[in-house]
């Protein structure tokens, strides 16, 4: 043991590996995706190999080591063999430890591939133009998107040159969709859901008909003769077919989608939209969220209630004076006056004379308006006090008695915050829950303007606080796993109606989640985030990540460079069924991109750019052929 950190270093010299800095839930997903999809050597650098996920890494086949140092110093590089690795994953600690990290690693090995996790995304990106080989990512905004649409009930979407993909389910499947990407779905056993089956094209029937005719002419009836073999029918399908669409997939038309869910579960499909889905809010509710949350912000209750007081009295006297005078726009005049208190009153003479402005009910009138304008002053001054004093002490508001239709988010860490913030520019309702005062989110809450219920009492009080009852969504994102059920749980209980969105790591746990609940979704922001990080540390980029309940779904970009393992590959070599799909292909003659382009034994030349829909075993087979291709070996062909 030494005086800067302990554990096991490797005990032969390793290199052509890949380190990974962090014991997280997000690096041990990471490391999942490595040893299994990539088959690479691993490296892990903890903190602390009794705490958080860092005894499960160290059990899992294919991990080259584990070391243990209490920060990333320069002796920890050297017991992780940086100077010969091939990539580096920071997926723990603050943005400055991660960035101080990148660059003494860069030091140490300049052509080190270097992925590190940071929060502000604006200085990541200006931290990727001072690494040689690097790239800043976001797990929380890599996961946030999939949560706030979860809690709305509507499809995450990913962006690609103006064609928003999303997944969809079941009878919400159109005629145009791109493809197939999942079936047997059963919420009862998640197990069953099958990625990427094998999709049957809409001219398999007649390729299998003129493959059995074969060259040397027709082929005889079973019962003797020759001649054409029509194409069985719907009813006259051998008893054993069913099994076979079952087994093959879900098929290529809609006839054979529906007859694959009726035998073998839900059924998905990607789809495309020339617009992002936005949440079905009419520019009504907006203005009157936004004129309560405003009204809100500004004034305390006791405020609200004079002020709510003296304006009905105002507009009481304007009525009367309108009335009594016929005349709108003079009305408009005096009553301006004389809440700014400078009426002209009637003289006794003029009274006398019968030339007053009006009678004893106008002059009533004028002053109730009166006395409301003075009660306006030091109103407005109380609220300016309030709104100054309330930011010097950094005090969160609660949510107001007008709150409605909105979406609580439990735990405002760095992805409730992200959910918070996403949900919030999408003009919905948003109320913080947080136990810990000093939580980042509460901060970033208050800035926007947004109640935040804080408080270490049970969830059944802190989601009364955050008026459950009137809710549309519950997010719980807390850290750990019990803490998030037990808020659904309650959620549940308090409002049978609500939608409840929970983060959950274990699948287990997940499984007997969705069993149980309706109206419920669950998401792991490191199962969502890990291919990301996977795929960058192999110089790939994933546009976005697509859930299909607890499995992940991965849209990446590809661009066949000079010396790419891509070059002399067609669709046939690139696609298997269950690992990847390609959805759009783009010509270096014509870059625009092509979705579902029919022609699949077109090879692929320098220039040329796939679109991919993928599982996380697809894309790092595509990934694993491309390094092993750069690194000199034979060139990948289609049977791999």
């Amino acid at each position: 043991m030494t005086s800067a950190g302990w554990g096991t270093p490797p005990v032969e010299p390793i290199s052509q590996h890949y380190i990974v800095c962090g014991g997280n839930a997000l690096a041990h997903r990471l490391v999942l995706e490595l040893v299994e999809h990539y088959e690479v050597p691993v490296v892990v650098l903890v903190a602390d190999r009794t705490r958080d996920h860092a005894p499960q890494i160290e059990q899992l086949p294919g991990v080259s080591a584990v070391v243990e140092y209490a920060s990333i110093t320069e002796e920890a590089l050297r017991a992780v063999s940086v100077t010969t690795a091939r990539g580096l994953a920071l997926v723990e600690g603050g943005d400055q430890e991660n960035i101080h990290a990148a660059l003494s690693a860069q030091g140490h090995n300049p052509d080190l591939r270097i992925v590190l996790r940071m929060f502000n995304q604006r200085l990541g990106e200006n931290i990727e133009r001072l690494l040689k080989n690097g790239a800043a990512l976001s797990g929380s905004a890599t996961a946030a998107p999939a949560f706030a649409a979860a809690a709305l009930g509507r499809p995450n979407s990913v962006e690609i040159e103006g064609q928003f993909l999303y997944v969809a389910f079941d009878e919400a499947i159109t005629s145009d969709r791109i493809c197939v990407v999942a079936d047997q779905i059963d919420r009862q056993d998640l197990s069953r859901i099958r990625l990427m089956p094998e999709e049957q094209g809409a001219f398999k029937e007649f390729l299998e008909l003129a493959t059995e005719f074969g060259d040397d002419g027709p082929v005889r009836r079973p019962g003797g003769g020759a001649g054409r073999v029509p194409p069985p029918r719907a009813e006259e399908e051998p008893e054993e077919e069913p099994e076979a669409v079952a087994e093959g997939g879900s098929g290529g038309d809609a006839g054979r989608a529906a007859e694959t869910e009726e035998s073998a579960g839900g059924v998905a499909a990607l789809q495309a939209l020339p617009m992002e889905p936005h949440e079905a809010i009419s520019w009504v509710q907006r203005v009157r969220w936004r004129a309560f949350d405003t009204l809100r912000f500004l004034t305390s209750a006791r405020l609200r209630v004079v002020l709510l007081i003296a304006l009905a009295a105002v507009m009481m006297s304007f009525g009367l004076l309108w009335y009594l005078n016929r005349d709108f726009g003079w009305t408009v005049y005096v009553s301006l006056l004389d809440l700014a208190g400078a009426a002209q009153p009637d003289q006794l003479a003029d009274v006398a004379n019968g030339t007053g402005t009006g009678g004893l009910r106008q002059r009533i009138a004028q002053v109730v308006i009166t006395l409301c304008g003075i009660t306006f002053a030091p109103v407005a001054t109380a609220i300016a006090v309030e709104v100054l004093g309330s930011t010097r002490r950094g005090l969160p508001r609660n949510p107001g008695a007008g709150t409605r239709d909105h979406v609580i988010v439990v735990g405002l860490g760095n992805l409730g915050t992200r959910i918070a913030e996403q949900l919030h520019g999408l003009g919905v309702p948003v109320v913080g829950v947080e136990r810990d005062p000093q939580a980042r989110g509460i901060a970033a809450l208050r800035s926007l303007g947004l109640p935040v219920v804080v408080g270490d009492g049970p969830f059944e009080d802190q989601l009364g606080r955050a008026r459950l009852r009137y809710s549309r969504a519950v997010v719980a994102v807390s850290g750990d796993d019990a803490t998030n059920v037990e808020a659904a749980l309650e959620a549940r209980h308090g409002n049978p109606s609500v939608r409840v969105v929970v983060r959950l790591f274990d699948d287990d746990f997940a499984r007997h989640f969705y069993a149980t609940l309706d109206d419920a979704a669950s998401r792991s922001v490191s199962y969502l985030a890990a291919p990301a990080f996977a795929a960058a540390l192999m110089g790939r980029e994933v546009r976005g990540t697509l859930s299909v309940f607890r499995h992940a779904l991965l849209i990446a970009e590809l661009t066949v460079e000079d010396g790419s393992g891509l070059i002399g590959m067609n669709r046939h070599d690139l696609e298997d069924p269950g690992g990847v799909r390609v959805i759009a292909v783009g010509f270096a003659r014509n870059p625009r991109l092509n979705w579902k382009f029919a022609d699949r034994t077109r090879r692929l030349g320098p220039g040329d750019r796939l679109v991919v829909a993928a599982t996380r075993s697809g894309l790092a087979r595509i990934n694993t052929a491309l390094v092993e291709e750069a690194d000199g070996p034979a060139p990948v062909t289609s049977d791999e």
